[in-house]
């Protein structure tokens, strides 16, 4: 049974940063891409960063550009998403998901599994 555990979510004042992570088990990590994905309150669920199974490769909403950055540890199974210079349009409940195939995409239908998300919140 696959499973996404993301973690490091929190409350964090306009401009800070926090460090997500999501740690996976029952598939073999290293093969596929990984992505994250936030939903805010009345809003559909939009792409965030995605990363190749070798982490040679990643992308990025244009919204996130420059400020975020998605790295992976295959050794340790984990994706982690660096968010700095963060404002209060970030928040938002963040999932990780693990991909169809090594390739990273944008659209959730290229994600087979997805974590329970954990809560990002930016006051201003």
């Amino acid at each position: 049974q696959v499973q996404l555990v993301e973690s490091g979510g929190g409350l964090v004042q306009a401009g800070g940063s926090l460090r997500l992570s999501c740690a996976a088990s029952g598939r073999a990590f290293s093969n596929y891409a990984m992505g994250w994905f936030r939903q805010a309150p009345g809003k559909e669920r939009e792409f965030v960063a995605t990363i190749s199974w070798s982490g040679g490769s990643t992308r990025y909403a244009d919204s996130v550009k420059g400020r975020f950055t998605v790295s992976r540890d295959n050794a340790k199974n984990t994706v982690y998403l660096q968010m700095n210079s963060l404002k209060p349009e970030d928040t938002a409940v963040y999932y990780c998901a693990s991909g169809y195939s090594g390739s990273g995409y944008t659209s959730t239908r290229d994600y087979k599994y997805w974590g329970q998300g954990t809560q990002v919140t930016v006051s201003s």
